[in-house]
């Protein structure tokens, strides 16, 4: 080989690059800290989300032009579903909720890498509150896990 072919230069490992393959995460590696605490009983956390609703409004005089620009910005309620144990934690915590005296709450979702041990990604959701909590469906004839499930709120979203 002639000495003037040179090595490409390594590929960013933090992005989409043309002609390098990168390894999606495993949705199953995850971690749920609730107030920098970390809790690992989650099954399963579904619905991390946000969007920026679009207002249209008509420019005035001749034109047919439709302008769009950004509106409120919702976030996505999140489901947390977890197996059912002696742990009143997330219940007592829906509790307050209920009794008017909402407690929020900082929680991280944490996406671990494939050996499940190195935080690769985390989702912050800012000021969480729980507004609503669903019991275990129970059925002998299944033979299954007993999961229950929570549905957070918060007022912001952050990426880590």
């Amino acid at each position: 080989m002639p000495e003037a072919a040179q090595q490409a230069p390594a590929a960013e490992q933090s992005g989409a690059q043309p002609g390098v393959f990168n390894d999606p995460y495993r949705a199953y590696n995850f971690k749920l800290e609730i107030q920098g605490v970390v809790e690992g009983h989650f099954t399963e956390v579904i619905g991390i989300g946000a969007r920026v609703q679009a207002i249209k409004y008509w420019e005035g005089g001749t034109s047919q032009q439709v302008h769009v620009i950004p509106g409120r910005v919702e976030y996505a309620d999140i489901e947390l579903r977890y197996g059912l144990t002696a742990s009143r934690e997330l219940f007592d915590w829906f509790m307050t909720a209920i009794n008017g005296q909402v407690e929020r709450k900082n929680v991280a979702i944490i996406m671990l890498d494939s050996q499940g041990v190195t935080e690769v990604m985390r989702w912050n959701l800012i000021d969480a509150w729980i507004r609503e909590w669903r019991g275990a469906p129970l059925d002998a004839a299944k033979g299954q896990l007993a999961l229950e499930s929570v549905v957070l709120v918060y007022t912001q979203l952050q990426r880590a």
